[in-house]
């Protein structure tokens, strides 16, 4: 039996137990590294058809199946030449005369300098030639939407993009919660397709967060504007704030005046690596537009018994 000793999983870096994403991914960066297109340095084009090789027989999951199979038969038939089946040396003499008679040309026998593929492994009709098989396709972006409760929360979006013949397309995307204004959201395997089975590029959504009716944000941090009565900043109140994870009630200290920053900590938007950024509340002061003669009066009296001028210090 002759015994390919390639180790495919070798050739991409992955280990045995690699997921088929982890071997696309893999295939990916090593393949843009070292196509010849790219690397003009001796042998990677070599190295490139290795690793285009490896990466068509572990992204198929049959192939990979019998390529596992027929490494761990491989494996158990070289061990059992060592325990005694061949009787010592004589043995491995007669284990290298075997292998090398599989090397020998002949009827259905691979010429010198080819390799035998093992059981059912691609033989050079599949393999990707140097010019440019297995080729991987290109990253697409696009622009996303995204409003401040959908960054805060987080949301399932379907949106409709150009796909990669052109023609529209639509999308399932998952918007993490606490994600940023300019964020990447990756949809793997949405991009241009690859040339000759090789993969296809990914897409990803930049996060433009939209301008909101109420909220103006800054990072992490949430600014809302608070209308208050004159007496409510005069004699201090607690009132209740809207904010993106919903009301909460904010105290406003006596004696505030319009443009006063009030600091909620840690309800702005959430941060998955840290802590979320904060609410300001900016109090703004409106007078009624109208008032009736009662209260009129009692300005006047305030005025008359006021000793303050807002106009000195300024």
């Amino acid at each position: 039996m002759p015994v390919d000793t390639r180790d495919y999983y070798a050739d991409l870096g992955v280990p045995r137990t690699a997921r088929r994403e982890e071997v696309r991914r893999a295939y990916r960066d090593l393949a843009r590294r070292h196509h010849p297109d790219v690397n003009r340095e001796p042998g990677a084009e070599e190295r490139f058809k290795a690793i285009a090789e490896a990466y068509q027989v572990l992204s198929d999951p049959r192939r990979r199946r019998e390529y596992d199979a027929s490494q761990a038969t491989a494996e158990d038939w070289l061990g059992s030449l060592f325990q005694g089946g061949l009787g010592g040396l004589d043995g491995v003499a007669q284990a290298r005369g075997a292998a090398e008679a599989g090397r020998r040309p002949g009827p259905g026998r691979p010429g010198p300098g080819r390799r035998q593929p093992p059981f059912n492994q691609p033989g050079p009709r599949d393999r990707p030639t140097p010019d440019g098989p297995g080729r991987p396709g290109a990253d697409n972006e696009a622009g996303l939407a995204v409003s401040v409760e959908d960054a805060y929360h987080g949301a399932r979006r379907t949106v409709r993009l150009p796909g990669p013949s052109g023609r529209p397309r639509q999308y399932t995307v998952d918007v993490p919660a606490g994600v940023a204004d300019g964020q990447r959201i990756r949809l793997a395997g949405q991009g241009a397709p690859g040339a000759d089975g090789g993969p296809s590029g990914d897409l990803y959504l930049v996060v433009h967060l939209s301008p909101h009716p109420r909220y103006k944000v800054r990072g992490r941090d949430v600014i809302v504007e608070l209308p208050v009565a004159p007496w409510e900043a005069a004699l201090g109140t607690s009132v209740q704030v809207q904010t993106p994870g919903g009301p909460v009630r904010l105290d406003v200290p006596a004696g505030s005046s319009s443009g006063r920053r009030l600091r909620l900590p840690e309800l702005g938007l959430p941060n998955p690596r840290g802590a979320a950024g904060d609410l300001y509340a900016v109090l703004r002061i409106v007078v009624p537009p109208n008032l009736s003669g009662r209260e009129q009066r009692l300005y006047a009296e305030l005025a008359a018994a006021s000793t303050t001028d807002p106009r000195s210090s300024a």
